[in-house]
C-alpha cells in the first residue's frame, strides 16, 4: 500500500489492522498477507486502487536529496524534484542523503522486487572517491568481505597519497555498504556516484535530469545492455520551483 501511494508502512499496517483494507473483495486483517498489484484489486475503505501505466525513469538524484515521499524532517526528496513526473512511481531501493546517481523508479512492483532481490545479484556499479592510498591488497580485502559486507568488483581508477579513484560493483543494496567498506580499511568516502543499475546506465544525465526507460531493458539483457542516453531532446530536467 505504501508502494502504490495508498498510506504510510505505518498508516497501512494500522488500515489492515482495523479491517478497512480489501484485497479481491475480501478484507485482509494481516499488515503480512502477499499480494501483487498489478495482479490484484486492493481497496481502501471500498476506495480501489488506480490502475497504472507501466512507466520506468532513469533519474539522476542529486546530493542532498533522500529517496523517500515524504521527510518527517523536511528534507528534499526525490519526490519534490521530479514533481508531476514521480506521479505513481516507487523508488527502487534507496541512495543515502549524501550520495547522487542514478536511481530507477518504477510503476512495476515485481520489477522493482526483482531488481532490489539479493538472490538475483543485479550489479550496482558506483564511481568512488576516497581520502587517501588505497592499494591492490586493501582491494583484494574489500572483495573477499569485511565485517559481513563484500564487494563484487574493486578497481583502481587513479591514486595518489591524497585521494584515490575508484569502481565499485556491489549485488546487494546494504545500507551505507560502500562506506562502510571503506571505514573498515579506515579510508573515508568524499564522493559516492552510482553510473549504473543492472542493464540500465546513468550516461550524460545531469543531477535531477531522468529519461524514459523501455520494459525492453529488462526483459532483454543483450539489448538493454546497449542502452544509452537518447539524444537531448529526450532527456526531461524538472522545472525550478
Amino acid at each position: 500500500m505504501s508502494k502504490l501511494g495508498l498510506a504510510s508502512r505505518s498508516e497501512a499496517q494500522r488500515l489492515v489492522r482495523d479491517g478497512a483494507v480489501t484485497v479481491n473483495g475480501r478484507v485482509v486483517e494481516d499488515p503480512l498477507a502477499a499480494v501483487v498489484p498489478e495482479r490484484d484489486a486492493i481497496a481502501v475503505a471500498g476506495r480501489r486502487a488506480p490502475e497504472r501505466p507501466w512507466r520506468t525513469l532513469a533519474f539522476h538524484k542529486p546530493r542532498g536529496t533522500v529517496t523517500t515521499r515524504r521527510d518527517p524532517q523536511g528534507r528534499r526528496t526525490v519526490f519534490d524534484v521530479l514533481g508531476e513526473a514521480a506521479e505513481g512511481l516507487i523508488a527502487v531501493g534507496r541512495l543515502d542523503l549524501a550520495t547522487s546517481g542514478l536511481l530507477l523508479l518504477t510503476t512495476d512492483t515485481q520489477l522493482a522486487e526483482s531488481l532490489t532481490n539479493p538472490a538475483n545479484a543485479v550489479v550496482r556499479r558506483y564511481v568512488v572517491t576516497v581520502r587517501g592510498e588505497v592499494d591492490e591488497p586493501q582491494c583484494a580485502a574489500l572483495t573477499r568481505g569485511i565485517g559481513g559486507l563484500a564487494a563484487s568488483r574493486v578497481e583502481i581508477r587513479k591514486r595518489s597519497r591524497r585521494e584515490t579513484h575508484l569502481i565499485v560493483e556491489l549485488t546487494e543494496g546494504r545500507n551505507r555498504e560502500i562506506r562502510r567498506l571503506f571505514a573498515a580499511i579506515d579510508r573515508e568516502v568524499t564522493r559516492l556516484l552510482r553510473v549504473a543499475y543492472g542493464p540500465i546506465e546513468l550516461g550524460t544525465l545531469q543531477p535531477g535530469e531522468w529519461r524514459e526507460i523501455s520494459a525492453a531493458a529488462f526483459s532483454d539483457r543483450r539489448s538493454a545492455a546497449r542502452d544509452r542516453p537518447p539524444a537531448a531532446s529526450d532527456t526531461r530536467r524538472p522545472r525550478d520551483r
